[in-house]
């Protein structure tokens, strides 16, 4: 049975400097911060979130199949005597000893990944490659912040041969203690781009905040950076001052060690033909979009710093399934046909908003279809914000999007800035745009859907299924391009 232990609760305990009380198990198989979803055999920590404190939902998690509760020392005497707890002075605290504990103890191979755009897509994609060629680890969806990084080491099982990290930050100071914790062997900074600026100075201080990812780059470890964008060397610096000896960059460019060579995009991913350390090799990846080619450089790079061999790597890129809200496909089952939903309403900002829009352009649309954007505000801005929505007209117009639905008071600046044959329909909320898109979709359509969290373009998504129910979209991703 110990064998399918995460931890022992004695190893957990002593790595936590934690009281016990109750009837404690031996070990335990997972650590959950959720009481509604956590799995018999798991550790229960009762975090202190924004919004709900973990301690108020202790007793549902004991009842759902906790093995065992982590609680804070003043929280005690409001649970059961006979509860098993282990009892700390602070319960993130505690969680950020487990992970630094599952950090010493691993001899996992470690990458983590930083960037303004792509970390979760590319943090996916180092996960299936490395995962064709030993036990992997990764962050689930984007656990990326103060508890979600400590979150994803203390899971991390003792005998994982990769594992792989997102850290993320919307200020600076952020990133550093987060990467001195995960020590990674690989650091990747996926691009540098204008997105926080409610937060930063200039896209120059961005670059600062994420080359804290060098902090904690173990020795002998390497950066990989993208030569095609405009922080490239202000990185290469930091890094090199940080003592990292070895800086690969990646791009399209003739200077990079993981280049491309050429990219042939289709609807539903891409041929690449690239050089990987003087390696030449073509491969499918299942994930459109040039911004998605160039990132898969720095995952085969990355493989390849951390022992992985090129060929089954790149084999396995044509296995990945885009995320909820990350470009999954659906198709809408409308009264006359069928239409294609781009689900991207995960989260927005300029870049990532101008890439989503240039897959739309990918998609086939049937004779008499149309390509439709449905777009809600990016958020976190600053004073920039209203250039930068007026500016998507330009991707817009390159992408051949023929209509556009626009959805909240920064939006609106985009919307005003439109030719009238364009605009498909405007509202202030998300549940206001959903009828004026549902109306206006016509069987053959391509509809992508993208906004920042705050934005609730996720609604539109969750809307539009229940209304014309369908099916996740399959394309051949294997058979495109040759």
């Amino acid at each position: 049975m110990s064998g399918d232990w995460l931890w022992q609760v004695d190893e957990m305990a002593a790595a936590m400097a934690a009281a016990r009380q109750g009837r404690l198990p031996a070990g335990i198989t997972g650590i959950s911060i959720d009481s509604r979803t956590i799995a018999s055999g798991e550790a229960y920590f009762a975090i202190k979130g924004d919004v709900h404190d973990g301690h108020e939902f202790v007793a549902a998690a004991l009842a759902n199949g906790a093995a065992l509760a982590v609680v804070a020392e003043d929280k005690r005497a409001g649970l059961p005597a006979d509860a098993p707890l282990l009892v700390v002075p602070d319960v993130l605290a505690a969680l950020r000893s487990l992970g630094i504990a599952a950090r010493a103890r691993s001899r996992a191979k470690v990458v983590a990944v930083t960037g303004s755009v792509g970390k979760t897509s590319t943090k996916e994609a180092l996960r299936t490659v490395l995962a064709a060629q030993g036990k992997t680890h990764a962050s689930v969806a984007s656990f990326n912040n103060h508890w979600g990084v400590p979150l994803t080491l203390a899971r991390c099982p003792a005998d994982a041969a990769y594992a792989v990290y997102e850290i993320g930050m919307n200020h600076a100071g952020e990133i550093e203690p987060l990467v001195r914790m995960v020590r990674p062997h690989v650091a990747i900074v996926t691009t540098v781009e204008p997105v926080h600026l409610e937060f930063f100075a200039g896209v120059e201080a961005i670059a600062d905040a994420k080359a804290e990812i060098f902090a904690g780059v173990e020795q002998g470890g390497a950066a990989v950076l993208n030569c095609d964008n405009s922080q490239f060397m202000r990185l290469r610096t930091k890094a090199e001052a940080r003592g990292i000896a070895r800086v690969v960059a990646f791009g399209s460019g003739e200077a990079a060690d993981a280049r491309l060579l050429d990219v042939a995009l289709h609807p539903a991913g891409s041929a690449v033909h690239a050089q990987i350390f003087g390696q030449e090799i073509t491969y499918k990846l299942a994930l459109p979009g040039r911004h998605m080619a160039l990132n898969s450089l720095a995952v085969l790079a990355a493989a390849m710093l951390l022992g992985a061999d090129l060929v089954p790597a790149a084999l396995a890129l044509a296995a990945i399934a885009p995320g909820s809200g990350r470009g999954a496909r659906l198709r809408l089952m409308l009264p006359q046909g069928e239409a294609t939903l781009i689900d991207e309403s995960y989260n927005a900002n300029p870049a990532s908003m101008a890439a989503a829009i240039a897959v739309l352009g990918q998609a086939g649309v049937a004779p008499r279809s149309r390509r439709i954007a449905v777009l809600g505000d990016m958020l976190e801005l600053g004073p920039t914000g209203p250039d930068l929505h007026r500016g998507l007209a330009d991707a817009i117009a390159a992408a051949r999007v023929d209509l556009v639905f626009c959805c909240g008071p920064l939006m609106r600046n985009l919307w005003d800035g439109l030719p009238s044959t364009r605009q498909g329909g405007y509202a202030e909320n998300s549940a206001a745009l959903e009828p004026l898109v549902a109306a206006a979709l016509r069987a053959g359509d391509a509809l992508m859907v993208k906004g920042s969290l705050g934005s609730r373009m996720k609604f539109v998504v969750t809307a539009l299924e229940k209304r014309f129910p369908g099916h996740a979209a399959f394309d051949d991703v294997a058979g495109a391009g040759g």
